[in-house]
């Protein structure tokens, strides 16, 4: 019944049980109830229809009595009405008049026990208001009629249903009579068959004729079929009196329901009478807590009165602190002053010291003069013999000369080749490893030739060149033919990552993983990249993409599963793509993350990739793994595969964003054939907020030898427990091999002087270009180009809480107020904010200074960069960053919260504490509306105000150098130092 009754009522605000009604009767203007409903549920409908009436009584009139009653409000539904002003006030907010927002303002200046004290008699006093006790209290009551007029309307069925009863009663007894009837006929018609098989046995015996025996015979078949007719209508009778019987019972029950529901009202209606004391008790102590009301009332006029008197005692210290610091700063003045004549008064007397030192000096000078005069004409007498000598030396020289280039004739046979793209020698790389992984030369051999390819040897490229027109066994005689013992010139990098850019790019990771490995590759180190094979990939930037004739097979859920291995070159550099023939598909989902297996997906990747190199027989000097999705490459290298002679490299693990850790049930490491309950301790791989889970990250920088992050700052923000998302203590522990290397951008893609996607290329010093970018932009967006002069606000982002999507929509109407026009390029993964971002893009739809594009267009991107005459990025938190460098480098000047990697590349024009050279932009602290008004109004009225300035500061912008060569040294310093102490510990 209490279940009936809870899932009943949705309209019922006087229970919150009521609110998962599946009846079709919840809307608050509906008075039919639902049906069929138990009794209990009618009181309840009967009880709201009641308070509804209840409450339009009362209104008519209070608000009768208040047209002639000094108070001007009036009750209604619990909320005070101000006819005068027509604004609804809650009863929680009808506190005194003193207590208005000012007053609250000033009460946060008082003292904390006189304030809490305030707050909590004003909470005891709106607890006892007698308007809501006597609203409720009249509710109840006429609830309680309406449930008496129930009962008796409930009584009455019962009655008429009693004399159905008593007259279904006589009924049945009739029917039991005819019933008895009937039987008796049957004994009769059985005693007459007796009776007739009697005489026909004595008919048989006697020998009668036939003529009597047929008048017998017709006799009987009449007595017969009479007896049969009499019988089918008394079996009729009889089946429809069960029915009436059964009919009978079934109402008999619901008599009985109704009993028992009477009983439930019964215990309603007594309920209903002591809550009805209840409120009446409570009644005779509000005039009480009224009185206590009025109380602090004058006790509040009179804190307001002291709160208004330290106000004004304040704002008078507060003038004498600002005059204070007015003196100071001119004290300061004078004392600079002083320090000036001081310090050119020192200079004075250092002058004079020097004018007496320069007469010694002069007498001095005249006697060298005499003694330089002398050994002049002794000089020309050696001047002439030194001539003949030259003259000797000038053909020993020529003679040296024709040997020198004898020589170099020579050696250009054995120097390296400079004139051949990175892809020849990247191609070249994976036509080796090919031969290598389908045993068709020797690994030693494989090594050999790739040194020499690493050296970009001219002997080598020579081969290759002469063996294109040949078969493969020609080919591989001739390589074999240059295998020889060399060194290597530098480190043997190989990154594994789930993306790289521009063939799998979602975020910053690619960019990263490309944009650093043709950096190390310039450098002169040998850089291969591993990734999954994606069917979604941008298989149009890949070069030469084939499948090597080899299988690879690893070890997955306690079996051998087999892979297939494509290799091919992207922006120059070698890459191998791992397939996998496993029957789940993991990376033919056509999406690159964001599946519910994604855990398993990438530990089954970061193991086929360890086994690549160790069938191929790889000797890495550094084996580089991104992020969570490739952090299983650290522990897996050193549990199972350096074991079996994958043991050359030292591990580097870049995290590019803690906000996502790769955490799973410990049980899942089984899977990638690492031991559970081997990782799953706090020093190693357990998840540092729930011990039944692992954390890949957490492995990543327990098990690399290198763990880094993006940028300096953030390096130092996820220490902390807010930034490091659980992860500070262990970064804490391992902070002697942590730091943060500050990403760069690839400065032959983000280049607006040869940049493809721009209407016309420009450089820092030919700005004109610039301004044609912007011209034609605001033509394709439809925006205005009537004022030149009104700066353009550009924005390219996720929208992502991480971003400041909410100061990114205060910037745009900023903007508007501030005479600027403004642009955004992106689009969200969070529906409810791409909704509102398409609200205020349909808002602005035909607006001449407003344009919001939310989706992600690369081309469009390149364009925006070059018409911006700035750019916002308000990030909550950025562990890097890149859109502020692209800005820069096209002479949009950032606008940028200090947090991450934009605290370590903006730095404010207007911040003393940073040398000139450095200041580059506007910069704010606080993610709120207040910090991004200062920044951007400072931007607007320095582009407005001080054109010069500004031209210059964008020159200043688009000089700074953001590409990779600083960050790859960085990086090339790490594997250095961690080589070498690996080589020392094998040593030792």
């Amino acid at each position: 019944m209490a279940s009936k009754l809870a899932t009943c009522f949705v309209c019922c605000n006087l229970s919150s049980g009521f609110n998962n009604c599946n009846n079709n009767y919840n809307q608050p203007t509906r008075r039919v109830m639902c049906s069929p409903f138990p009794s209990s549920c009618k009181i309840r409908h009967l009880r709201i229809l009641s308070s509804q009436q209840q409450k339009r009584q009362y209104h008519k009139k209070t608000s009768s009595s208040s047209s002639s009653s000094s108070q001007p409000s009036s009750i209604d539904g619990g909320r005070t009405i101000d006819p005068k002003s027509n604004h609804d006030h809650s009863p929680h907010n009808s506190t005194p008049s003193a207590l208005n927002v000012n007053g609250a303002e000033q009460a946060e200046q008082l003292s904390g026990g006189q304030l809490e004290d305030l707050l909590s008699m004003i909470k005891n006093a709106e607890k006892s208001k007698i308007f809501f006790w006597s609203t409720y209290i009249l509710l109840i009551n006429q609830a309680r009629v309406r449930a008496l007029e129930d009962l008796q309307k409930v009584l009455a069925e019962k009655k008429a249903l009693q004399a159905e009863v008593n007259d279904l009663e006589m009924r049945l007894a009739e029917t039991d009579a005819r019933i008895e009837v009937a039987d008796q006929e049957k004994t009769h018609v059985e005693l007459m068959e007796g009776q007739l098989e009697k005489l026909r046995n004595e008919l048989a015996e006697k020998g009668s004729t036939e003529e009597s025996n047929a008048e017998l015979h017709d006799l009987h078949n009449d007595r017969i079929h009479s007896l049969t007719e009499e019988l089918n209508s008394v079996r009729e009778e009889n089946a429809s009196l069960k029915n009436a019987i059964e009919s009978f019972k079934i109402q008999l029950n619901d008599v009985k329901n109704n009993d028992e529901r009477l009983v439930v009202l019964e215990k309603e209606r007594l309920y209903l009478e002591s809550t009805l004391k209840d409120l009446e008790s409570k009644l005779s102590i509000s005039p009480e807590d009224v009185s206590e009301l009025s109380t602090l009332r004058v006790e509040c006029k009179h804190l307001s009165d002291k709160v208004e008197n330290l106000q004004l005692l304040l704002d008078k210290a507060t003038e004498q602190a600002n005059q204070a610091v007015i003196v100071l700063e001119e004290n300061q003045d004078l004392q600079r002053k002083v320090d000036k004549l001081e310090t050119s008064l020192e200079e004075a007397n250092v002058y004079k010291l020097s004018s007496d030192k320069l007469l010694k000096y002069n007498e001095l000078m005249q006697q060298k003069i005499k003694l330089l005069e002398n050994s002049l004409q002794k000089s020309d007498e050696d001047i002439n013999s030194y001539i003949q000598l030259y003259q000797q030396s000038v053909n020993e020289f020529q003679d040296t000369l024709d040997i020198l280039k004898k020589e170099s004739k020579r050696k250009t046979l054995d120097e390296p080749v400079e004139d051949m793209p990175w892809e020849f020698w990247s191609q070249l790389l994976l036509l080796i490893d090919g031969w290598t992984l389908e045993k068709k030369i020797a690994v030693d051999d494989a090594k050999l030739l790739r040194e020499k390819v690493w050296k970009k040897d001219k002997s080598i490229s020579d081969v290759y060149m002469a063996c294109k027109g040949q078969n493969e066994d020609g080919a591989i005689s001739a390589f074999l033919g240059l295998t020889s013992s060399a060194t290597s010139p530098g480190l043997y990098v190989i990154h594994i990552a789930a993306e790289m850019a521009p063939v799998a790019k979602v975020g910053g990771l690619g960019d990263v993983v490309c944009g650093l490995s043709k950096a190390l590759q310039k450098k002169g180190h040998l850089v291969e990249i591993v990734l999954p094979k994606y069917d979604c990939m941008q298989y149009d930037r890949i070069g030469d993409l084939r499948a090597l004739d080899v299988v690879i097979e690893s070890y997955f859920d306690g079996q051998l599963f087999k892979n297939k291995i494509w290799v091919g070159t992207v922006e120059g550099l070698p890459v191998y793509f791992i397939e996998p023939h496993h029957p789940d598909k993991f990376f033919w989902r056509g999406d690159f993350y964001g599946e519910r297996d994604d855990f398993r997906r990438f530990s089954y990747f970061s193991r086929v990739a360890l086994e690549f190199l160790l069938q191929a027989g790889k000797k890495p000097d550094i084996i580089h793994c991104h992020d969570w999705q490739t952090a299983f490459v650290a522990p897996l290298y050193w549990d199972i595969y350096a074991p079996k002679g994958l043991n050359s490299a030292r591990i580097c693990f870049t995290c590019h964003n803690f906000e996502y850790q790769g955490t799973a049930a410990a049980s899942e490491l089984e899977s990638c054939g690492l031991d559970s309950h081997h990782l799953n301790r706090p020093d190693r791989m357990q998840d540092n907020s729930a011990h039944d889970r692992v954390n890949s990250v957490k492995g990543g920088v327990v098990y690399s030898n290198i763990v880094t992050t993006v940028s300096p700052t953030y390096a130092q923000e996820v220490r902390t427990a807010e930034g490091g998302k659980g992860l500070h203590s262990t970064l804490s522990t391992h902070s002697k091999k942590f730091i943060g290397v500050l990403n760069g951008i690839d400065t032959d893609i983000w280049n607006p002087a040869t940049d493809p996607f721009l209407e016309v290329q420009y450089s820092a010093n030919d700005l004109q270009g610039k301004a044609e970018n912007k011209e034609a932009l605001r033509k394709n967006l439809g925006l205005s180009s009537a004022d030149v002069k009104r700066p353009l606000v550009g924005c390219i982002t996720r929208l992502v809480p991480q971003k400041g999507v909410h100061l990114i929509r205060h910037a745009i109407y900023l903007t508007l107020e501030l005479g600027g026009q403004f642009v955004l390029l992106g689009s969200s993964p969070v529906p409810h904010i791409q909704r509102e971002f398409e609200g205020i893009a349909n808002h602005f739809k035909n607006h001449d200074n407003i344009r919001l594009i939310l989706k992600y267009d690369e081309s469009l991107s390149h364009t925006i960069y070059a018409a911006s005459d700035m750019f916002i990025i308000p990030s909550i938190f950025e562990p890097c960053g890149l859109t502020q460098m692209i800005s820069m480098r096209y002479g949009a000047v950032p606008i940028a919260r200090k947090t991450g990697g934009l605290n370590d590349s903006v730095f404010d024009i207007d911040d003393d504490t940073i040398p000139s050279q450095f200041r580059n932009g506007f910069t704010f602290l606080n993610a709120d509306e207040k910090g991004i008004d200062g920044a951007l109004v400072r931007a607007i009225n320095l582009f407005r105000d001080d054109p010069e300035s500004w031209k210059q500061l964008v020159q200043k912008d688009m000089n700074i150098d953001f590409s990779w060569d600083s960050s790859a040294a960085q990086y090339e310093e790490l594997y250095l130092k961690s080589v070498t102490r690996g080589r020392a510990v094998k040593r030792t």
